[in-house]
């Protein structure tokens, strides 16, 4: 009932599983007995226009939060399509630029579809987005290699401009391919939610994961060296956007093949103590 995009079909489905379920099964990745955490980049692509997406939102918020696999960190990222648009309710969080980046995930994973929600995990494991199991299991496999480092750090807020933000990033090691690998770098925002007053999911109140509030590629890491990456952008906020849930995230991810290599994540505001 919604236009396809770009000649592949769009697929709406729905699972009810559930993390308590599937957690106890998922064994711990190498290391866990140092205590180190190996990030992980969940993707999420889809719409507050969707029916069956709230279960997908409501898993990656689950994962967010929980944190279910030990010494492993997921990092969430959730990106509004604009496709779904045309169905009566204008998501306030879609952008065409997260509909792109979804188009170029179907054709470099050559999985033919497109489809809402659709769930990615580091840039190689693309399935239906509310399917718990799926998701632990991609999370674990993906956890398993040691990730090249990747680690950033931020000094302070200067008005809506973030100052002394530095990135860096260790040796890309373990491709024969030498291909090319980008740095990106986004802005997340925690604790949205939505009354829709229209479409398929007219009446309801939406919640959602850290949604995608910015996205650009900040460099090219240099294979060739120990440290392939380092920077200091220059990073700007909106000023509705709340300080206090926003993070930044940066990961390394293959131009070609779409593996994210690495990933690091650090919030803008220090959480306050617990009393």
């Amino acid at each position: 009932m919604k236009r396809a995009l770009a000649l592949v079909p769009i697929v709406f489905l729905a699972t009810t599983l559930t993390l308590q379920s599937q957690t106890a099964s998922v064994p711990q990745p190498p290391g866990a007995a140092s205590g180190l955490r190996t990030a992980v980049v969940v993707e999420l692509f889809t719409s507050e226009g969707c029916s069956s997406c709230p279960p997908a939102d409501a898993l990656l918020a689950k994962l967010d939060s929980e944190q279910p696999i030990p010494n492993t960190e997921v990092i969430a990222l959730e990106e509004h399509v604009d496709y779904w648009n045309e169905g009566g309710w204008f998501d306030p969080y879609s952008s065409p630029e997260w509909t792109q980046r979804q188009q170029e995930y179907s054709f470099d994973l050559k999985s033919g579809q497109t489809f809402t929600p659709q769930m990615i995990v580091n840039g190689t494991a693309q399935f239906v987005g509310n399917r718990a199991g799926e998701a632990l299991q991609s999370i674990q496999k993906a956890a398993t290699p040691a990730p090249v480092p990747v680690a950033i750090k931020v000094g302070g807020i200067d008005g809506k401009t973030v100052r002394g933000v530095t990135i860096g990033v260790g040796r890309l090691a373990g491709s024969a391919q030498n291909l090319p690998a980008d740095v990106w770098l986004a802005v997340t925002e925690k604790g949205l939610h939505t009354s829709v007053k229209a479409g398929e999911n007219s009446g309801s109140d939406l919640h959602h994961a850290p949604v995608v509030r910015s996205l650009r590629r900040i460099g090219t890491a240099d294979r060739s060296k120990d440290s392939a990456f380092s920077g200091t952008p220059s990073v700007s906020l909106n000023s509705k956007w709340k300080l206090e849930n926003l993070r930044l995230v940066v990961f390394v991810q293959e131009r070609k093949t779409r593996h994210i290599l690495g990933a690091a994540a650090a919030s803008l505001v220090a959480p306050a103590p617990q009393s």
